[in-house]
């Protein structure tokens, strides 16, 4: 069982590393030199998605929201986030965005955080959560869809929705 996780976690990092190589290219052709910070320095977002647990194999809603500043005038980013998923148990993971956006519009974040149900404190976990995101700019606000892997040492889940963003 846990062979399938680490190899469901080599296989998504593979594909962002792929992802990022196209982006890349992509980007250079296009314009060499291009501000990916849509020209804000701060960005709140707030990702809705429905999340599936692959052991409980259920799906639930979950709600992420992150606050990430930009590092200088890169490419990288790093905050705090947030996330709820409103299941039975009151999945909850508070931690540290570490973002980089390879390319104009395509987005890469790795929070590493703790992880604990409901209010309970004493149960507390690692957790780490891979996430993507593709958007579409409207003046100061950008959305559009969004792929996160969450993991930590008691479940595994996926969460496809949509990320809105408010630059500021």
């Amino acid at each position: 069982m846990k062979k399938s996780y680490i190899s469901l976690l080599g296989g998504i990092i593979a594909l962002f590393f792929v992802l990022n190589v196209n982006a890349q290219e992509l980007d250079h052709d296009d314009h060499e030199h291009h501000d990916h910070t849509h020209g804000h320095k701060t960005e709140i977002g707030i990702g809705n998605s429905a999340v599936y647990f692959f052991g409980e194999e259920e799906f639930s809603y979950g709600l992420h929201l992150h606050v990430v500043r930009n590092i200088g005038h890169s490419n990288f980013g790093v905050g705090l986030a947030y996330e709820r998923i409103f299941d039975e148990h009151h999945h909850n993971t508070i931690g540290i965005v570490g973002s980089y956006t390879p390319a104009d519009r395509l987005h890469f974040a790795l929070t590493p955080g703790i992880a604990f149900e409901g209010e309970d404190w004493d149960e507390k976990n690692f957790a780490l959560h891979f996430e993507t995101a593709y958007d579409f700019q409207v003046g100061n606000i950008h959305m559009g869809p969004m792929v996160e892997l969450g993991y930590n040492f008691e479940h595994v889940h996926l969460s496809m929705g949509l990320h809105i963003g408010f630059g500021l």
